[in-house]
């Protein structure tokens, strides 16, 4: 009968036990892939850091107040807004409810949330601190964020951006900086190909003005900037569904489908924007980044103006960046773009801002895709150590311990075992060398080393061993 009720609660608990998931649009990542990341991570800081970027950090969430309007609605909408707990879920803006006044009266039950990008806690972080930084201000960041966004291919609800900005100047200088970088970090990526597209958001303005639609100007470039989702005729519709006239609407189509090199784009909105100055202005500013880079030159990448683009955030004001991959279905990789009052929103006036982001998530599967990644890089560890025994253990850790002291990755198999299976695990683990020492090798101060990658084995002293470890690291 005990038997019975024993079996009998076993198979209750296999029924109750949960199934391992993890939410949608999030990942776990194995240590090859960790490898990977870290490679990604290290080279975007290494060029961050030579153009003179200091690094800091903000905490994972902010105030809600902080992020709600900030992004539009379109943004808005994907914050993952922290539900309050204990007492404050008892503070509840009921009156708000009652009202219909559904934003304060979310506003009351969760006022924190997980941050959507780096660059509005950026800008929280400079006014809040700005007694304590150097103007201009140069940083790089490099955190996960969250959006509530539908997970699919290349898009996630958590990834990690990649965000060097500087505020404290309005020099074109950091746009051209920021060219480079783009050029830089992609090219050391080893990316075969890629295009970095420029607008300047006074050039849509500037647009928006000659339609007679400068006041709608953010409808006018969210639409916009849905060109390469939805297509011409995709934005027309959703252009007309806003209320925008079919004179507007004309007046801009012949902008989607322009052709021709950025001097040829340059010439034609000189005329199309005659009569704006605010257009004017940003193609000014266009021509001075475009003759810098002309300069300059590139090493791989391929800067292009982009009469269509937008992006959709809301606190851009000049020059604005998108980067494409070739040879890969994905959408953009890099973003980013000037800001001109962002810190205003926190009280600090009069303060530009330019910034770009690596989305380091995109930029993994681009160049997982491509087969990038170093093949070494797998190699978590660099020499095992075979285990024969206590007596020949108790020797081995004393080598070992010197080998680590060396600089190299080094560990001995924990258990006695099969040689085949030791041998296996050094296999599975990419381990180039493997280290063996019997009961003869500890009398002899010999040892046996085998080259896991050719195969070949010899019996060297344990000095030459050492001085081999000390070649290697």
């Amino acid at each position: 009968m005990a038997l019975f009720i024993s079996f009998t609660f076993k198979i209750l608990l296999s029924n109750m036990a949960q199934k391992p998931a993890i939410p949608k649009g999030t990942r776990d990542f194995l240590p090859s892939e960790v490898a990977k990341r870290n490679y990604l991570f290290e080279t975007i800081k290494s060029v961050f850091r030579r153009y003179g970027y200091a690094p800091i950090e903000t905490p994972s969430f902010e105030l809600s107040t902080t992020l709600m309007g900030k992004y539009g609605d379109e943004g808005d909408r994907l914050i993952f807004r922290i539900l309050n707990s204990g007492e404050k879920m008892r503070k509840a803006d009921l009156d708000a409810l009652a009202s219909d006044n559904l934003p304060r009266f979310a506003n009351s039950l969760a006022e924190k949330a997980l941050r959507y990008d780096l660059t509005v806690p950026f800008a929280r972080f400079v006014v809040q601190h700005q007694n304590e930084l150097t103007f201009p201000f140069k940083r790089y960041q490099i955190q996960p964020v969250w959006r509530a966004d539908r997970p699919q291919h290349g898009r996630y609800q958590e990834f990690t951006q990649c965000d060097v900005d500087v505020v404290g100047s309005e020099s074109l200088l950091y746009e051209v900086e920021l060219i480079q970088i783009f050029d830089e970090v992609l090219s050391k990526l080893g990316l075969p190909g890629f295009s970095i597209l420029i607008n300047n958001r006074k050039i849509l303005s500037g647009i928006a003005e000659v339609s007679n639609q400068a006041s709608r100007i953010v409808e006018f470039t969210v639409a916009i900037d849905k060109l390469d989702k939805i297509g011409e005729e995709g934005v027309v519709k959703e252009l007309t569904e806003k209320g925008f006239g079919v004179e507007a609407i004309e007046k801009i189509r012949p902008l989607f489908a322009f052709q021709g090199s950025n001097s040829d784009k340059m010439e034609l909105m000189r005329t199309y924007l005659a009569q704006s100055e605010i257009g004017q202005q940003g193609l000014d500013e266009l021509q001075e980044v475009l003759d810098h880079i002309a300069e300059l030159g590139l090493s791989k990448g391929e800067l292009i103006f982009d009469l269509t683009l937008a992006r959709g955030l809301n606190y851009y004001t000049g020059a604005i960046f998108e980067v494409k991959a070739h040879d890969v279905k994905m959408g953009s990789i890099c973003g980013g773009g000037r800001y001109d009052d962002l810190t205003a929103l926190f009280g600090l006036k009069g303060l530009s801002g330019v910034g770009i982001s690596f989305g380091a998530d995109r930029i993994y599967d681009v160049m997982t895709e491509l087969n990038l990644f170093p093949s070494t890089l797998d190699k978590t560890l660099d020499i095992l150590f075979i285990n024969f025994g206590d007596t020949e253990a108790r020797y081995s850790l004393q080598l070992l311990k010197e080998v680590r002291q060396i600089g190299l990755a080094a560990e001995i198999y924990p258990s006695v075992a099969k040689l085949q299976k030791q041998l296996k695990y050094a296999n599975d683990r990419n381990v180039p060398y493997v280290v063996m020492i019997g009961a003869e090798e500890a009398a002899s101060g010999m040892l046996g080393f085998k080259d896991m990658v050719s195969g070949q084995q010899a019996q060297i002293s344990r000095a030459d061993f050492l001085t081999k470890c000390a070649q290697l690291s």
